[in-house]
């Protein structure tokens, strides 16, 4: 009886195979490719003619999310919202919109918005859905945002300026030690 354990993993090669498959096969010359002895400025040239000649120029910076204010009819607003994400779409964002009170632009409404001949039901862009609500309820969710903007900001400004016990007051004749800015300004823009 043999009580050596078996060994793990790959058994060992042979010695002669591993210098036989080194020397012939992996490391002859014969087996690599040809070193290019093309000049480097003709091969750039030969590869910028073939760009120029395939170039796609239909890109020119335009945002292609516009909606023209003029097709957007008489008490809806317009905006795009996130359909799909990696190419899944994102069911429960849908949802959280649907409650909220937007609905899909169906492309019967705007067809010239999508591809001729688009089967989509709805007009639907990189992941992006068009959707709809009434500006009524868009104007007065954007007035809840920024009431609770305002009050975030307020809040903050009391707590910079309120002193805990035992501390000296955060104010000097009348006036608050704490300055919070509160305008905008323009944002330089590197050439």
């Amino acid at each position: 009886m043999n009580d050596i354990p078996p060994r793990r993993g790959r058994p060992p090669m042979n010695r002669e195979v591993i210098e036989g498959e080194v020397g012939n096969e992996f490391n002859s010359a014969s087996n690599r490719p040809a070193m290019r002895e093309e000049d480097p400025r003709a091969r750039a040239a030969k590869r910028a003619a073939e760009l120029r000649e395939n170039r796609d120029d239909s890109y020119d910076g335009t945002d292609e999310y516009y909606i023209d204010p003029s097709v957007i009819p008489d008490g809806w607003s317009y905006e795009w919202k996130r359909k799909f994400v990696l190419n899944q779409e994102d069911i429960s964002h849908t949802m959280a919109l649907k409650r909220a009170g937007w609905e899909e632009v169906p492309t019967s409404r705007h067809p010239e918005m999508m591809a001729v001949g688009s089967q989509e039901p709805f007009i639907i862009r990189k992941g992006m859905i068009l959707m709809e609500r009434p500006l009524e309820i868009t104007n007065e969710a954007r007035a809840k945002l920024q009431r609770e903007a305002r009050e975030a900001v307020r809040g903050k400004e009391e707590q910079l300026n309120a002193a805990a016990p035992g501390q000296f007051e955060r104010q000097n004749k009348s006036d608050s030690l704490v300055k919070v800015k509160k305008s905008f300004e323009a944002i330089p823009i590197p050439d």
